[in-house]
Parts: structure tokens; sequence; C-alpha cells
């Protein structure tokens, strides 16, 4: 195994009287989720406010900014997700982090079909009108997004305090 396959074994002890706490994780798995994840916001920026690379052509969002923003925000979660299961090394994530994956997969679908919501005939500028994101399909994508960091939250490996009788 080269040295990033390696597990990382960090030990904390407060003091004297509790006993160390070992916890280990995937440095490999790690760096490729965070990298997914930075990719992934780099897409989102450019779907979102594509003025930062000099690439604003309208001054309305489009289709093409949503679907790109929406693509971003995809592999924010896919990265996430792959440096949260990280820190679920060699234990069997709870029940609490199996609702968290479905929470995020939830607020994606959410984001996505609020976002696309003029495309698929439920916003206010239906096809053939030139698809335009407005204030309700913001609403919805930040409900979306919203979802997905409650999720994100339930995906951290809490360790529950335990209580020993002296």
């Amino acid at each position: 195994m080269s040295d990033s396959e390696q597990p990382i074994e960090h030990t904390e002890s407060h003091s004297i009287d509790q006993p160390t706490r070992r916890i280990t994780y995937s440095r490999r798995r790690v760096r490729i989720g965070l990298t997914l994840t930075l990719i992934g916001f780099i897409v989102f920026l450019v779907g979102a406010v594509p003025a930062l690379f000099g690439l604003d052509r309208s001054p309305i969002i489009g289709f093409v900014q949503i679907a790109v923003f929406l693509v971003g925000l995809g592999i924010m979660c896919i990265g996430g997700y792959l440096c949260m299961m990280a820190l679920w090394k060699d234990r069997v994530p709870s029940i609490a982090a199996d609702v968290g994956l479905r929470m995020v997969a939830t607020g994606y679908v959410v984001a996505v079909f609020a976002g696309m919501a003029d495309v698929f005939g439920l916003g206010s500028h239906s096809l053939p009108k030139v698809p335009y994101f407005g204030g309700w399909q913001a609403r919805g994508v930040e409900i979306g997004q919203l979802i997905i960091a409650v999720g994100f939250l339930l995906l951290i490996p809490y360790q529950a305090k335990r209580k020993e009788k002296s």
C-alpha cells in the first residue's frame, strides 16, 4: 500500500481519566471526495455566477446556466457523500446516516425539479417561451440545498458519550 492508501490514526485524550479514542479514515477517499466537491463548486459557480469567469452573455439566468449549476450541485453532493462515508470506515453507518444519505438525494431531486420547473412545464414560463429562473424557482432550489445540508449533518459519525461507573 502506498502512503495515501494507509489509514490515518489519531488519538485524542483530554485527561488521564478518559480513555484514548481512535479515529481512522482513508486519506485517499477524503482527497477524492474533497477534489470532487471543489470541482463541483467551480462548476456550480460557472452556472450560477458566470460573470466571475467572464462568461456572462445574458441578463437572465436561462436553461444552460440552470443546467450547469444543477450539475455542479450534483457533483458536490457526490463528493460530499464520499468524504462523509470515509469517516465511517471500519464501522457500519448508523440509521441516521442512512436517513442523511436519502435526504441528500431527496434535496438534490427537489433542487433539480425546482430549477427545471419551466422545462418540465410546471413553471410560469412554460415552453415554447424561454425558460427563466424566477423567484419561486430560486426558493425551491434553496429549500433543496437546505435539505441537502441537513442530510450531510446526519452523515457525521457522532460518538455517543459513555458514562462509566466508578
